[in-house]
């Protein structure tokens, strides 16, 4: 017995079949060997962000994406996973060497730093990129306790 293909009804007045979005490409960066390690480390989590020479994102990895909640985010443990997570993805385009630039007052600047330079990783430069307010805002008035 041979199956028939049973002709489609046609669909109710006002019914429209759902349209699907085109499924968004991923880039194809090459072999990159010279990059930007972007570091922000906050009190409260760590961003690490890997881009080529022009700015285009490679590789990147928080603490909340590795599995870490909390006030666990922005431990330097959490940092160090973070930031060897995305060095090693970014060694996958062939990253062998990174300018670091470090923005915030968090508590995992530095073993971030040393995360990445371990994972093979070359650090050729360090430059601390926090915003510093000269005279910026006026400060709120002291509380009435």
């Amino acid at each position: 017995m041979s199956e028939e293909k049973k002709p489609q009804q046609p669909a109710p007045d006002g019914y429209k079949k759902p349209e699907q979005k085109p499924q968004a490409r991923r880039r194809h960066h090459g072999m990159v060997t010279f990059g930007k390690v972007y570091i922000n480390c906050s009190f409260n989590n760590t961003i690490v962000t890997i881009t080529d020479e022009k700015g285009n994102v490679i590789a990147w990895s928080t603490s909340g994406s590795n599995g870490f909640r909390g006030t666990k985010k922005g431990t330097p443990f959490a940092a160090q996973i973070t930031s060897s997570k995305a060095a090693a993805r970014a060694a996958e385009y062939g990253v062998k060497q990174a300018m670091v630039f470090v923005t915030g007052p968090g508590n995992g600047r530095e073993t971030a730093i040393r995360a990445i330079a371990s994972s093979g990783i070359r650090v050729l430069s360090i430059k601390d990129t926090t915003p510093i307010p000269h005279n910026g805002c006026r400060p709120p008035k002291p509380r009435r306790v």
